[in-house]
């Protein structure tokens, strides 16, 4: 019998029935449809008495389905195949992800919020540190220090806390020596001893009968002192002129520091 011929034995009436795949392999599966040829042949009658049997079948499979069925197993069994080299994978990269993470030095291992500390705890704020203090020893209170080696001066007022205004001068060549003194005279505007005119002139010495004093240059310059005269002026600008025209009136306190 040809290749994919089903037998229907035993039907209703009496006949067997054969079902094939097609004429010799040529029919079978066309495209997405199985395509089947029924063929009823006679059997024996059956005597009294006897109850018919359902039919038996005997189903014979072409070629292409054949091959179809195997392609199916090899579909799922690959399928299966991928399945698995992709959890593997999955795998793979969860392991090497955790080992890299466990390598990770304590300091890179998270980024730390601004304002904590290695240890976790939250990092003091660093107070800015002033270039130019107060000199230590200068006395307390409302004062104008002036410091003759830094050739630098203080406006310390009398609120605590509030930074002082501080400036540079240019001395002359007669210095105070280091103490305590306080504004004795002051001139808005003057010709100094060394012929230049100045403004906001504050007295607080007299050395060697030469008067020693704060001013401005009305020009705006702060020239270094001719050192063949004898002159007491400490020169700085005119906005520091300014301030400390504001600041130092009669019987302020001047603190000479060396």
């Amino acid at each position: 019998m040809a290749p994919g011929v089903d037998l229907a034995l035993g039907g209703e009436d009496g006949d067997t029935v054969v079902q094939g795949g097609g004429d010799g392999g040529r029919g079978g599966i066309n495209g997405e449809q199985e395509h089947t040829n029924s063929l009823r042949l006679p059997r024996a009658p059956l005597g009294p008495g006897t109850a018919a049997r359902p039919p038996r079948r005997l189903l014979l499979t072409s070629p292409r389905i054949r091959t179809y069925e195997r392609w199916i197993k090899v579909s799922r069994s690959s399928s299966g195949f991928v399945a698995g080299l992709t959890a593997l994978a999955v795998a793979a990269v969860g392991f090497l992800a955790y080992q890299a993470s466990a390598n990770v030095p304590d300091d890179l291992a998270s980024p730390k919020k601004p304002g904590t500390s290695a240890s976790g705890a939250p990092a003091a704020k660093e107070k800015k540190k002033d270039a130019h203090p107060v000199p230590a020893r200068s006395g307390t209170g409302q004062r104008v220090v002036y410091a003759l080696a830094a050739k630098r001066v203080w406006l310390v007022g009398e609120a605590a806390g509030r930074k002082p205004r501080t400036f540079v001068v240019m001395p002359s060549t007669v210095n105070p020596p280091p103490g305590t003194y306080q504004v004795t005279s002051r001139s808005g505007q003057v010709t100094g001893s060394d012929g230049v005119d100045i403004e906001h002139v504050v007295r607080f010495a007299d050395v060697e009968q030469v008067a020693i004093g704060f001013s401005a240059a009305v020009d705006g310059t702060m020239a270094k002192p001719d050192p063949n005269l004898r002159t007491g002026g400490v020169r700085m600008t005119p906005a520091d002129g300014d301030a400390m025209w504001a600041f130092a009136t009669i019987g302020s306190k001047i603190v000479v520091v060396p």
